[in-house]
């Protein structure tokens, strides 16, 4: 007869040792999708309109921004109660940290 045992794992990220580089990419844009298994985070570098985008745009128009996607994040659906979780905790540090920080959150998650 076998017997259950139960194990606790902690999952931490394996930062790279001697320096080594390690890639980041920019993004101030993000797109949201799901299917019924997974969610897909587009990360995108949106550039900041010219004068002339806005002095051309018809009042009362919408406009198409082209966001160049940096990268595609694809998430298992199961991982984004959590990762929702730790974004709502950070955002909640982050504001304790930097209050003197004036922050307007923009309507750049779609």
């Amino acid at each position: 007869m076998t017997s259950k045992k139960s194990v606790n794992f902690t999952v931490v990220p394996d930062e790279p040792k001697d320096g080594e580089p390690v890639e980041k990419i920019y993004a101030n844009f993000c797109a949201v999708s799901h299917t019924p298994f997974d969610f897909t985070l587009a990360f995108c570098e949106m550039p900041p309109l010219n004068e002339k985008q806005i002095r051309e745009a018809p009042e009362g128009s919408t406009q198409t921004i082209l966001a160049p996607v940096k990268v595609k994040l694809v998430v298992p659906a199961q991982l984004v109660p959590a990762l929702a979780a730790a974004l709502q905790e950070n955002m909640r540090l982050y504001q304790e940290s930097y209050s003197n920080v004036r922050w307007n959150p923009p309507d750049q998650v779609h």
